[in-house]
């Protein structure tokens, strides 16, 4: 028997800006999925958000109208002004409305850059001083008012990666904070990642992909482990996002040069 979702009150105390008419059902998915003792969904620390209420939620109602994204800045800001005093266990899911077809994972991945990139232009913060800019740097990530942020989209179009499936698109944002703690070489890093790395083959029912790395490893590039492929055999390509805007480097007296 599945555990129940939780209440629509619960739910909703959880949504940062508007609850659209789609989005309830999606909110129950996402929960359903999460709390399911059926099928133990891989990540165990959104497991732990779902039954904690921790999760935060935001809705965008166009995936395709790039002005439809403005709420997003909005619902990010106020979602990063606030994480800290939530949980540990947090992250913000933003949904995108379901489609009655579903596009290519090309598709969606060019999407989901095009988010990316639309959020970066338009940040109101700035490139965190001490984050590369260049996605290559294994101590590259995204970053979003003066915050680091790990990002993962899920897709209609994983069909056989499980763990990446939605039924729309969907992107969850987790601020580096988040895994203070449970780096590579710390015993609970270790355990999780033994842990979730079980669950995520017996989830998917395939090897976990080897682009899953540790953020800081020579050989980890972060960016790949956002929008995963559908199989363990295809490439991907270089990172298509842009910093436009890199942060200067620090005088001796803390003054930015120029």
């Amino acid at each position: 028997m599945e555990n129940p979702v939780s209440t629509g009150d619960d739910l909703a105390s959880c949504v940062i800006g508007e609850l659209p008419d789609w989005g309830r059902e999606c909110l129950d998915e996402l929960v359903s999925t999460l709390l399911s003792r059926q099928s133990p969904f891989p990540c165990t620390f959104a497991v732990a958000a779902a039954k904690k209420n921790t999760l935060r939620f935001g809705f965008i109602d166009d995936l395709d109208d790039e002005a439809a994204w403005k709420p997003l800045l909005r619902i990010l800001s106020e979602y990063l002004a606030e994480y800290r005093d939530i949980s540990r266990d947090t992250s913000l899911a933003v949904f995108f409305p379901p489609e009655p077809g579903t596009r290519t994972l090309a598709e969606y991945n060019a999407k989901f850059w095009s988010v990316l990139q639309y959020l970066h232009d338009n940040d109101p913060g700035r490139w965190p001083r001490d984050l590369p800019a260049d996605a290559e740097d294994p101590l590259w990530e995204f970053a979003f008012g003066d915050t680091s942020i790990f990002v993962v989209c899920n897709t209609p179009a994983h069909a056989t990666r499980h763990s990446r499936h939605s039924s729309g698109f969907l992107i969850t944002f987790q601020p580096r904070w988040v895994f203070e703690g449970l780096e590579p070489e710390t015993p609970r890093g270790t355990s999780a990642r033994r842990v979730i790395r079980k669950r995520l083959r017996a989830y998917d029912g395939m090897e976990p992909s080897r682009h899953l790395g540790d953020y800081g490893n020579e050989e980890n590039r972060e960016w790949r482990q956002y929008f995963l492929p559908d199989d363990n055999t295809s490439e991907m390509p270089r990172c298509p996002f842009l910093n436009r805007r890199p942060a200067g480097p620090l005088a001796a007296d803390g003054d930015e040069r120029a």
